[in-house]
């Protein structure tokens, strides 16, 4: 069982930046990990990962904005948003718990419990 609490939401202007982290209570070496995220009535959308060998993959929404980053000494993980919009805003989850990459949400046994990102225009 691993454990994931996610930090560094907050309240941005557009065209801001932050930074999130994921901790987690277990090694994370053994597992790819991810960001997804989910706005008011909208479904939980896939953001980005990275896999057990540092290769990481991106929404295209995010691609070239977001770099998502591994610290396995550390048991982290890290999203740095850039140039952010305000349709970033969301709930943003920390998942785990896969041996390769997905962007399917049911394929991470493992979440966070959120961390809220607003972004104004």
């Amino acid at each position: 069982q691993v454990q994931l609490i996610e930090s560094g939401g907050g309240v941005v202007q557009a065209g801001g930046s932050l930074r999130l982290s994921c901790a987690a209570s277990g090694r994370i070496s053994t597992y790819a990990m991810a960001w997804f995220r989910q706005a008011p009535g909208k479904e939980r959308e896939f953001v980005a990962a990275v896999s057990r060998s540092g290769n990481t993959n991106y929404a295209d929404s995010v691609k070239g904005r977001f770099t998502m980053s591994r610290d396995n000494a550390k048991n982290t993980v890290y999203l740095q948003m850039n140039s952010l919009k305000p349709e970033d805003t969301a709930v943003y989850y920390c998942a785990s718990g896969t041996w390769s990459v997905s962007v399917v949400v049911n394929d991470y046994p493992y979440w966070g419990q959120g961390t809220q990102v607003t972004v104004s225009s």
